[in-house]
């Protein structure tokens, strides 16, 4: 018994790890969990208060045995897993598979993979933090009850092979929620009219205002056409300058949410992506006389919270590479509202001084695009905000009043060094000469015509930053509860937009008409935070499960008497099968409905199914079908595609345009003609029943 065993998560952690502990130290990863809940059944003995039945995943049984092996021989045990609540929950399950004994066994974390936050771990072992390892039991036992539970009645209502999940449901709603928005939108018409003026030397454009009265929206060109008449000879002159200031805030440094945001961003990498390089910036790559080096601290976090080591780093280099007038006032104290004793730091680089550059040959172009946004959003907060001198003058002409503006920056401050996509601002030179009083000479009037635009898709950045908001989640589970929807085709990612699939919808229709509670964002928002008070040992954590099963139950067991009710048979089609002579029947799969013939095995025939609506192609009066894209989304297409190319992705209506002939489409309660210029809209009347 002459070495330490010190076990980690990931087998990339071992050699880094290695490397600062030195001969005394045996390093060996599990590769995750070696317990979990088995997959075979719902592993939860309801019967008995929701114990939870863990059992070794299959495949680890050897790698548990190596661990064991190693752990007899050493005088003392690390288990140094992540320091969250699943690196809690692994820790604690290598302490019973293993049957560690309590006296040699230790607990440690580290923010970040680097010799100094190795080193003082060892110095300061714990205890496994058994308020953490509830935390991530009631988690796990919560979202396997939920899916165990309601996942067979997706398969009786739909088709085999669905699945539903606490936070995946939730998400899923969100996206359909959001389409549901996009589709029943109305846009609506206005202009905008710029005044392009001179001022005895240079043109300048001013913009249009409103009256004596205040702002003034235009809504149509005959109102457009009434202000430019009453402006007709009019005189343009300045009637105020207002010189100004404005400050645009230093960034704070990345959290998982926001790092995945700005990846979306910048870099246009999916969430999966961000993270899987960050973990890997995380765990260590390999650098020329430096060996491995961990880049960056831990990436799973919601802290935006400094160290003051690296907060006095980064005030040195500043200090050094741009000078003392860029560092932010009171740069590297620690704000009183802040958790000091917070166990998670924001994101940011384990060394400042490697810069980007210094390792961008030695990393992939993905590693090195990742750690040159963490590096530069980390060294950006810790400057000074970025000043702007402002210019805002005034124009009347008659009753009317225009504005013009212009700003220029005085101070750069973190922009030296991080530079986001900037609102536009006018840099007009004219502008700023520009002083009360000034007579102006016109020149045009410049007309814009416009219609507001129906929310944006969801993208994944954007679908992260609307779970953050309302509490729905937490930093581990934004990237993987996106990649299952979309891996289970519920969600379709076309460019960075998020569609979602007829699938998708079917499988929401079921959640909201059979358990609306478990998808009401207000839901499972509570439900992270009685996750919360678990982890700071204020609740039990089988309290949780003990209020929320029974429910459950009662919703699965009324779910179960209705879909007994509805038979959901095989629906013919007109299609006759051409191989065997049989009428073909409609069936589900992975990519939504096909025809196939009833009498397989015997005849396997299948073909597309094309699902007519009703309507008559606009073009060529053929059947309009639905159709899907590759990825799966949902639109309207001609069925004689592709001969004739009509499609659209709301449903088309019989009903003609009274103003100007064309099509009509649906849009929620209303219709409204296809021509957006048109902009022709009527309700639709309610029929008798």
């Amino acid at each position: 018994m002459t070495n330490n065993l010190v076990i980690v998560e990931s087998p990339t952690k071992v050699k880094t790890i290695k490397k600062f502990l030195g001969k005394n130290y045996d390093v060996i990863a599990s590769n995750g969990h070696v317990r979990d809940l088995p997959k075979s059944t719902m592993g939860v003995d309801v019967e008995n208060d929701y114990e939870p039945k863990y059992i070794t995943i299959r495949g680890k049984g050897e790698k548990l045995a190596e661990l064991k092996r190693h752990a007899k021989k050493a005088k003392k045990v690390y288990l140094a897993t992540d320091p969250d609540r699943e690196g809690e929950a692994i820790s604690w399950h290598l302490f019973n598979a293993m049957k560690l004994d309590p006296k040699t066994t230790y607990r440690i974390t580290f923010n970040e993979i680097t010799k100094d936050a190795i080193k003082e771990s060892l110095k300061n072992p714990k205890e496994i933090d058994m308020d953490l390892v509830d935390a991530q039991q009631a988690r796990r036992v919560l979202d396997r009850v939920v899916g165990y539970s309601i996942s067979p009645l997706l398969w009786q209502k739909i088709k085999r092979g669905l699945s539903a999940g606490r936070v995946q449901s939730v998400a899923l709603k969100m996206v359909c929620d959001r389409e549901e928005e996009i589709d029943s939108f109305i846009p609506q018409e206005y202009w905008d009219m710029d005044v392009v003026l001179n001022n005895g030397k240079k043109d300048f454009k001013a913009s249009f205002y409103g009256d004596k009265n205040g702002k003034v929206e235009i809504t149509g060109k005959e109102q457009l056409d009434e202000i430019i008449e009453e402006l007709k000879g009019s005189d343009f002159s300045v009637s105020t300058v207002k010189h100004g200031s404005r400050t645009r805030k230093a960034p704070l440094p990345f959290t998982t949410s926001t790092m995945q945001q700005e990846a979306s961003k910048a870099l246009n990498f999916s969430t999966q992506k961000t993270m899987r390089i960050a973990q890997q910036l995380y765990e260590g790559v390999d650098l020329k006389k430096r060996g491995t080096v961990g880049l960056i601290t831990y990436l799973r976090t919601d802290s935006t919270r400094v160290s003051d080591t690296a907060a006095a780093q980064a005030k040195a280099f500043i200090e050094e590479n741009y000078g003392e007038q860029y560092l932010a006032k009171g740069a590297g104290k620690k704000s009183s509202s802040k958790k000091i004793q917070d166990a998670h730091e924001a994101i940011r680089p384990t060394d400042v001084n490697i810069t980007p550059d210094e390792v961008k040959s030695q990393l992939s172009r993905d590693q090195f695009r990742l750690y040159q946004l963490i590096w530069k959003r980390f060294l950006a907060s810790r400057m000074d905000n970025a000043k702007y001198e402002t210019i805002n003058a005034r124009i009347t002409a008659g009753e009317y009043e225009f504005r013009a503006a212009t700003s220029k920056v005085d101070f750069d401050g973190f922009m030296k060094v991080y530079v986001q996509k900037e609102e536009k601002v006018s840099t007009d030179k004219v502008i700023a000469k520009l002083e009360k009083g000034d007579e102006l000479n016109f020149v045009e009037f410049e007309e814009n015509q416009h219609f507001t635009q129906p929310p944006a898709h969801f993208t994944e950045a954007a679908l992260v930053k609307a779970l953050e908001e309302q509490g729905i989640g937490r930093p581990s589970t934004y990237a993987p509860t996106i990649s299952t929807i979309i891996a289970r085709r519920y969600v379709t990612k076309e460019k960075k937009n998020l569609y979602v699939t007829e699938i998708g919808q079917a499988v929401n229709n079921v959640m909201k008409e059979m358990f609306s509670v478990i998808v009401d964002p207000s839901f499972t928002a509570n439900m992270e935070s009685l996750l919360d008070a678990v982890e700071n040992g204020k609740m039990q954590w089988k309290d949780i499960i003990r209020n929320f099963y029974p429910d459950l139950e009662k919703q699965v067991k009324t779910a179960e008497e209705e879909l007994e009710k509805i038979e959901i048979a095989d629906e013919e089609s007109d299609e006759i099968c051409e191989e065997c002579g049989r009428r073909m029947v409609i069936k589900y799969g992975p990519y939504g409905k096909f025809l196939a013939c009833p009498g397989f095995p015997d005849c396997r025939n299948t073909k597309p199914y094309l699902e007519k609506v009703g309507v008559p192609c606009p073009k060529c009066g053929k059947d309009v079908v639905y159709r899907r894209t590759r990825k799966g989304r949902t639109y309207y297409g001609c069925i004689d595609n592709p001969d004739c190319e009509f499609m659209s992705w709301q449903k088309p209506s019989t009903e003609k345009c009274p103003e100007c002939g064309g099509y009509m489409v649906e849009k929620g309660k209303k219709l409204a003609c296809a021509d957006p210029e048109c902009g022709y809209v009527e309700i639709i009347e309610k029929k008798d029943e």
